[in-house]
């Protein structure tokens, strides 16, 4: 028996060694942790439970029959997350530079089909040189089993990847089906094609950073969400993350304990407003005191930043933020912050998450450009999110609300659940002076002057969309955590179903 339990530790070490010592130096050396090494800092201590350790390539061709190392180069398994279970895979990029091969993806699958079985997160760390060569087809097949799945589980179990090194090719687009992406600065990178086949090709010349890194990613294209400093910066920040999100579409948001007061009055955003309607304020601070403890996540802060996404809790249980930036282009909607919305709030929806929307919006970004490249389409796309979506919806108008922005900032005719405005609040077709120039065109300057502040009385203030029953309730700044946690509370037992339907068909 002794000599079996030695034979059994024997063959766990090698697995543990993943490709050696030398290769594990070079890994650290670029400032990289190993696949196991992140298992550690993601996992709560002692959690992770490792399966298919001892897995191999079934490859002969190219020498490869000589060149076997157990767990064929990822890491699979589960663990928890302050005690709440989650599915993992780690791509060791020691053990063939972290190449899918068929039984690598074998690996992946697994656990990908547990985590759907039991209802749990799946957390992929990619770090990969892409398909196996040697392997031929029979990795571009492992690849799209990978594929079937990220499908299947999008919207039964939160999906997150960590891009940990390289991802190009074929694994980008696994990440990609993802529900949200983490990437580390100057060591991570995606792309489809790599520096030399795009210089080849169109003669441009690239770096890897400049065509496909962190910042890029989180700041053009908005293909991945949050950039981090180092390796372990993301994987801690995917702890916290993780903390946000249920574990299924069939559990609940989680609740933490908090000692923040339900009814905390907030007297400072009384005077949040400022007096000119020109000038702009931080959407950010608003949330801020709002939340729990001041305690927000926000997605994809580079990119459309016109738009805030993010996560927060309101006694202790999590709701999604989406807020216009007053801060950046006067909040205005444009075509990266619709999609940059619209997905987040399909998300919440998903997962069943209330949706909180703070509303300062001129319009949509008028210009040949927008226009050019589709903002009737790109915008429809957050108009159909928040129509479609059935969870608790509260809004909170706090400046302007102008044109087809206010109805598709979640506005009552959007099914909102309760529908609020400050008493700064302007809900109105246009500006004044803009509607006054449409209405009384060829007036002298001063009749135009005249009505503008007669269009301003009779417009600029909440009371028209509030008699109309448009607005549910006109509140005071500094009572809206409490509003918006009574509200909550209200809507917990909500019941709301779309007709039936295979699927729905969003403008892409």
């Amino acid at each position: 028996m002794s000599s079996t339990i030695a034979e059994l530790e024997k063959k766990r070490s090698a697995a543990r060694a993943g490709g050696g010592q030398k290769r594990i130096d070079a890994q650290h050396a670029k400032g990289k942790l190993t696949a196991r090494e992140r298992l550690d800092v993601l996992l709560d201590e002692g959690s992770f439970e490792e399966i298919d350790m001892f897995v191999e390539h079934n490859c002969v061709d190219f020498g490869m029959a000589d060149q076997i190392i157990p767990g064929d180069g990822v890491v699979t398994g589960s663990g928890t997350i302050n005690g709440r279970l989650v599915f993992v895979f780690s791509q060791d990029f020691t053990v063939f530079g972290g190449s899918l091969s068929e039984r690598h993806a074998q690996k992946i699958c697994k656990v990908m089909d547990m985590a759907m079985k039991v209802g749990a997160p799946v957390i992929g760390l990619n770090d990969s040189g892409g398909a196996r060569i040697q392997e031929g087809v029979a990795s571009l097949g492992g690849y799209a089993e990978v594929f079937q799945r990220n499908v299947l589980a999008s919207g039964v179990v939160p999906q997150l990847s960590l891009i940990m090194g390289p991802c190009a090719g074929g694994a980008v687009y696994s990440p990609a089906m993802t529900d949200f992406i983490f990437m580390v600065k100057d060591s991570s990178y995606m792309f489809v094609t790599g520096p030399d086949v795009v210089k080849t090709v169109t003669n441009e010349v690239v770096t890897q950073e400049a065509l496909g890194g962190a910042v890029t990613h989180t700041t053009k294209t908005s293909v991945a969400d949050n950039a981090f400093d180092n390796d372990i910066d993301a994987l801690l920040a995917a702890r916290d993350f993780i903390d946000f999100l249920p574990l299924s579409n069939r559990e609940p948001v989680p609740e933490r304990p908090t000692a923040d007061a339900w009814d905390r009055i907030e007297d400072s955003l009384d005077t949040l407003i400022p007096a000119s309607a020109n000038q702009p304020y931080d959407m950010h601070e608003l949330i801020r005191k709002v939340v729990d403890e001041g305690d927000f996540f926000e997605t994809q802060p580079g990119h459309a930043a016109n738009i805030v996404t993010g996560f927060g809790r309101i006694e202790g249980r999590t709701v999604g933020i989406v807020a216009n930036q007053p801060m950046v282009l006067a909040g205005v909607l444009d075509i990266n912050s619709s999609k940059k919305a619209a997905r987040f709030v399909r998300f919440c929806d998903a997962f069943d998450i209330p949706i909180v929307t703070f509303v300062d919006v001129p319009g949509f970004l008028p210009g040949t450009a927008q226009e050019h490249n589709g903002i009737i389409k790109h915008g429809a796309k957050l108009l159909f999110a928040y129509a479609e979506a059935t969870v608790p919806k509260i809004t909170v108008i706090t400046r302007k609300a102008y044109g087809g922005a206010y109805d598709v900032m979640a506005s009552k005719h959007l099914r909102g659940d309760l529908n609020y405005a400050w008493p700064t609040a302007e809900i109105a077709v246009m500006g004044a002076k803009g509607a006054v120039e449409i209405i009384f065109r060829g007036r002298t300057p001063e009749e135009i002057a005249e009505r503008t502040a007669e269009y301003e009385a009779r417009f600029a203030n909440p009371f028209v969309a509030a008699s109309k029953g448009f607005i549910d309730e006109v509140i005071q700044p500094h009572s809206t955590r409490r509003r918006i946690a009574l509200g909550l509370r209200k809507l917990r037992g909500k019941s709301l179903e779309n007709p039936w339907k295979k699927h729905d068909n969003i403008p892409l």
